[in-house]
């Protein structure tokens, strides 16, 4: 998976989040999107995922040799964030199937050994509303990190997550990198150590308008 943003911007009522971003993001790579809190990444990345409609410049995806509609990039996307929620009414066996049916999990992973990895068993038959939070994290992300999806997007993905998951975290993207686009939006250099690539979203702020 290849996106080449041209000139991207957004925008919210008159103020610019970020502006002027020209930028390519080559299949195999990992970049980390950083910045202070409140300065767009989590915009930044929502609009290089087709989610939000950036307000100026262009955004190409392009995957095994063709163009990708934006309308086509939700089955080639993994997303972990803070803000996406879990189906909580559904017992963890009943939400992994549910999620498989529209997002595969990786070739040779299945959902109970997806269920293992999480260190989750004894919870299989669990509603998640009654998962802790890190419980709830660990959960996205290896709903994210092990679907079968070349673009893999996470937002501060050690939200809620103690020592013990941070090593989890980190165990688990390292063995799940290989032949994706990873995109990392953080501000904590334990979540995107991995990264071989940094934009700094203040570098395409109001200041870069033209």
């Amino acid at each position: 998976m290849q996106i080449e943003a041209t000139g991207l911007g957004k925008r919210f009522h008159r103020e610019w989040i970020f502006r002027g971003l020209t930028h390519r993001f080559a299949p195999g790579t990992a970049t980390a999107i950083l910045g202070p809190n409140g300065a767009g990444k989590s915009t930044l990345l929502n609009t290089l995922s087709g989610q939000l409609l950036s307000s100026e410049g262009t955004l190409t995806y392009s995957y095994l040799g063709r163009n990708v509609p934006v309308e086509e990039i939700p089955p080639l996307l993994a997303y972990c964030a803070p803000y996406l929620e879990l189906i909580e009414e559904l017992t963890l066996t009943e939400l992994l199937h549910f999620h498989t049916r529209f997002k595969p999990l990786r070739p040779g992973i299945s959902t109970d050994q997806l269920i293992e990895l999480m260190y989750l068993e004894k919870s299989r038959h669990k509603l998640v509303r009654d998962f802790s939070s890190g419980m709830k994290q660990r959960l996205k992300l290896a709903l994210a990190l092990y679907s079968h999806a070349p673009l893999l997007l996470l937002d501060e993905p050690t939200t809620n997550l103690d020592r013990t998951g941070v090593a989890w975290y980190q165990e688990h993207v390292a063995a799940t990198l290989a032949g994706r686009l990873v995109l990392v939006s953080s501000n904590v250099p334990e979540e995107y150590a991995f990264c071989t690539e940094q934009l700094l979203i203040t570098d395409f702020g109001a200041q870069a308008a033209r």
